[in-house]
């Protein structure tokens, strides 16, 4: 306690090289008095000080110290602690002896102070972030095994006309109930059976004769129209599932479900895309080659550089926050229970449940995401959602276009055109 050990110089000691007492040749504890040594040779420097100790050597003064034979000789001890480079200033009187132990009890207390007020995660937290990773990843194959059972993607040259026009090989295995009733009480356990598909299918469009003078594709050969249309409502069915399983959703009205939902959708399937999305190449890979999708397979599909310019930036700068799965199961979470979705009800009631769920990734961030990722980061992921809005504006302006084209509303699924209120039925 009473000596001053200092770290070793940088570069002087390798990590795991065996540390050498410079006086007696045993395992050193460190720098001692200015010298590596020992905790033997230290006490024994620091006392011999301590008592301005005057040794005499019995042989020649020039006895070879060891690890055995330390104690024969204390004359030739003391002289090897000063050639090695020990010295008597480094020594700490009794007082600061005492001013160091009150110096590192009061850091210690300090530190239990600062670690008792920082924020925890609550057990009832973690519970919430544990539901929503297992709702996640029951959700959510990163195998991508069932993009087989979708209509085969085409991507066609301009001379490769009709391709749109495949036969539709989407099986059963998607889902245990007819795609079109998938809002049906099947999917939503809570719902009455007197529910129908009817209290919501003719949703009114907004601007519906609004001109879309922004979107200039053209319809003649939509040849991904099929597969993707496949994807996005095999997408939508795993979004319901992975909704189902949010602490909270099954308690609000069965109406107000559907209305996040719907609303929410598209959303959630371009949040979730972004585990596919890679960096090097910007496109979203599924699998092999037939499951590699770039902006041009998307295109083919009917939508253009309004909507894809801005998703591909969205998706950059998602993919840019490096979120660990926590966070970003808690944001798809928190885009769903969104109150200002249009036809919501009990709009308190959502507040709630998503007031709880950003309180929860907030705590998270601070306790489990190391600076400098997390500098900022819930303010960045909550304007992610205001950067989905508008993505959600424009893919909604487009599917209007596409969708008022009949040979191209009939390579929809009923599910698509249920979600994404196509008024031609």
């Amino acid at each position: 306690a009473a000596s001053t050990s200092l770290p070793d110089p940088a570069g002087e000691f390798e990590r795991n090289v065996p540390r050498i007492c410079g006086v007696c040749g045993d395992r050193a504890t460190g720098f001692h008095f200015n010298a590596m040594t020992c905790e033997g040779c230290k006490g024994f420097f620091r006392r011999s000080m301590k008592r301005k100790a005057m040794f005499t050597c019995p042989f020649n003064s020039d006895c070879k110290i060891t690890k055995d034979n330390r104690r024969h000789c204390q004359a030739c001890r003391l002289k090897r602690c000063v050639d090695i480079g020990m010295m008597k200033e480094f020594i700490l009187t009794d007082e600061e002896v005492q001013r160091k132990r009150e110096m590192i009890l009061k850091r210690k207390e300090e530190e239990a102070l600062k670690e008792s007020l920082k924020p925890k995660l609550s057990e009832e937290q973690q519970k919430v972030i544990d539901i929503l990773l297992e709702a996640h990843r029951k959700t959510y194959d990163p195998t991508y095994a069932d993009f087989t059972k979708f209509r085969p993607p085409i991507r066609s040259n301009p001379s490769n006309r009709g391709a749109a026009r495949s036969p539709s090989v989407l099986t059963q295995d998607l889902s245990s109930e007819d795609s079109s009733d998938l809002f049906g009480s099947d999917t939503f356990s809570t719902f009455p059976e007197s529910v129908e598909p009817q209290m919501f299918s003719n949703l009114v469009l907004s601007e519906e004769n609004e001109e879309s003078s922004s979107v200039n594709i053209d319809f003649s050969h939509l040849s991904m129209l099929p597969h993707l249309a496949d994807l996005v409502s095999y997408s939508i069915q795993k979004v319901i599932g992975f909704a189902k399983m949010i602490p909270g959703f099954r308690n609000l009205a069965a109406e107000d479900q559907i209305a996040l939902l719907k609303s929410s959708a598209i959303e959630v399937i371009m949040l979730r895309s972004n585990q596919s999305f890679s960096l090097e190449d910007m496109t979203w890979t599924c699998g092999g080659n037939d499951f590699k999708y770039k902006i041009s397979d998307v295109t083919q599909a009917g939508h253009n550089m309004d909507l894809l310019e801005p998703l591909v930036k969205f998706q950059v700068g998602l993919k840019k926050l490096n979120l660990h799965e926590e966070e970003h199961v808690l944001l798809m979470a928190i885009c769903i229970l969104s109150p200002d979705r249009p036809g919501v009800q009990d709009t308190s009631l959502v507040e709630s449940l998503q007031d709880r769920l950003s309180e929860i990734l907030q705590t998270y961030i601070r306790c489990r995401h190391p600076p400098p990722g997390s500098r900022l980061l819930y303010a960045k992921m909550i304007q992610k959602l205001a950067d989905l809005r508008s993505l959600n504006e424009e893919h909604s302006k487009q599917y209007r276009c596409l969708s008022f084209q009949p040979e191209h509303s009939m390579q929809l699924t009923p599910l698509v055109l249920e979600v994404f209120g196509n008024e031609i039925s």
